[in-house]
């Protein structure tokens, strides 16, 4: 069956005419993502595979920054911050795990590191690269955080927590678990507010 000339004509005008109205009746802007808090504005290597991770990606949740270790008596702090991570996750929460020799009690490269924690306790939540988390040698994130709290990590399985707007609001010493009810109630007291 063959189409008349003039109904090729039609269609063809019909679709020139589309930009023309798209012109004319412009879409709104794009949400553009929020602007990355300068705490965040960093980038860490990724502990199982080294590679740059921008902590950028978590702008906007409630973050729980902690220094970790495998050789420590808070060590079985892992499966408490895993299993807060898999409470709250998905209405915010990222817990960051970040492990540190600064206390002798992580002597393992990454990939040692990576292993014990996912064997052991089944860690899922991010964690980055070893690296230093007081003093003069801090990394840059735990020197901004300890300025920003008054307190650097006085041990291993310190904990910082972060609002959604990127700013610290709490730390707390090892001695705090992660099922401790004032911690727990701080974050959904956090998760609530948008």
């Amino acid at each position: 069956m063959r189409v008349p000339f003039l109904a090729l004509l039609l269609v063809a005008a019909a679709t020139m005419s589309r930009p023309a109205l798209a012109q004319a009746a412009p879409a709104a802007p794009a949400a553009s993502p929020a602007a990355c808090p300068a705490l965040l504005d960093r980038s860490f290597p990724r502990l199982q595979d080294e590679k740059p991770q921008s902590l950028c990606q978590y702008s906007g949740k409630v973050l729980l920054m902690v220094n970790t270790a495998s050789y420590c008596g808070f060590t079985p702090q892992y499966k408490g911050l895993e299993d807060l991570y898999a409470r709250y996750r998905d209405r915010g929460l990222v817990v960051l795990g970040f492990p540190s020799n600064d206390f002798a009690q992580e002597k393992g490269s990454n990939k040692d590191i990576a292993d014990f924690c996912e064997n052991t306790f089944g860690v899922k939540f991010p964690m980055f690269g070893k690296s230093a988390v007081r003093g003069g040698d801090a990394n840059p994130l735990f020197k901004d955080l300890a300025a920003a709290t008054g307190r650097q990590p006085l041990w291993n399985f310190h904990k910082y927590l972060v609002g959604r707007d990127g700013k610290p609001v709490a730390q707390y010493s090892s001695m705090t678990g992660p099922d401790d009810k004032g911690l727990v109630a701080r974050i959904e007291q956090l998760l609530a507010a948008r």
